[in-house]
């Protein structure tokens, strides 16, 4: 009977652990500096980026905005909005414009793919 009770005993006390009951203290995260990705060329690459063929400078005046703005610019061609660790499509379209947004859901950064 001990044994059963001591037993119960530790299993209650490692459930009890596996719970939380403090409430998140760690900070926030930072939230990132807004950017326009630099064009890049890559000799030898998988992939040949086209530096801006996507015309992403047209659009530096809404970096750090809120992302409600993305349908007001009129962009004509493709678009990719990602989320602050979203999930991003894995083939590379140089004529998509990608908007990435950070925790807040503000424009960090435009480039094409």
């Amino acid at each position: 009977m001990i044994f059963r009770f001591s037993a119960i005993a530790v299993a209650v006390v490692l459930v009890a652990g596996c719970q939380s009951t403090v409430e998140n203290t760690d900070p926030a995260e930072p939230v990132p500096v807004p950017y326009m990705t630099p064009p890049v060329s890559q000799e030898g690459a998988l992939e040949q980026r086209e530096p801006d063929l996507c015309g992403a400078r047209n659009y530096v005046s809404v970096l750090g905005q809120p992302s409600s703005v993305i349908p007001t610019l009129g962009v004509s061609g493709p678009i990719s909005v990602v989320e602050w660790r979203g999930i991003e499509p894995q083939e590379y379209n140089p004529k998509r414009v990608v908007f990435r947004l950070d925790q807040l859901g503000n424009i960090f950064n435009i480039d094409c793919g």
